[in-house]
C-alpha cells in the first residue's frame, strides 16, 4: 500500500517530518517538486523593472512619477 502526503516545509514541524522520513530511504520515496521552471521565463534588468514600476505608478496616480 502507498500513501501520498503533502507536507508544508515552510514550518518547523514540516521540516522535522521530512528529515525524519529521509532517514528511512529503503521504505520512503520522497518526490520533491520541480522548482527549476525559470529557464522558460524572461529575466529583467534592474533598469527595466524600475521603468515598469514607474509606468504602473504613473498610471495609477495620474502623475509622471519619473519626473518627481
Amino acid at each position: 500500500m502507498t500513501i501520498t502526503a503533502h507536507i508544508n516545509v515552510e514550518t518547523q514541524a514540516g521540516r522535522k517530518i521530512v528529515r525524519e522520513l529521509e532517514k528511512h530511504r529503503k521504505l520512503v520515496q520522497i518526490d520533491y517538486p520541480d522548482i527549476t521552471g525559470i529557464e522558460n521565463e524572461r529575466t529583467y534588468t534592474l533598469d527595466e523593472s524600475y521603468k515598469e514600476c514607474e509606468a504602473i505608478l504613473s498610471k495609477n496616480y495620474g502623475v509622471d512619477v519619473s519626473k518627481l
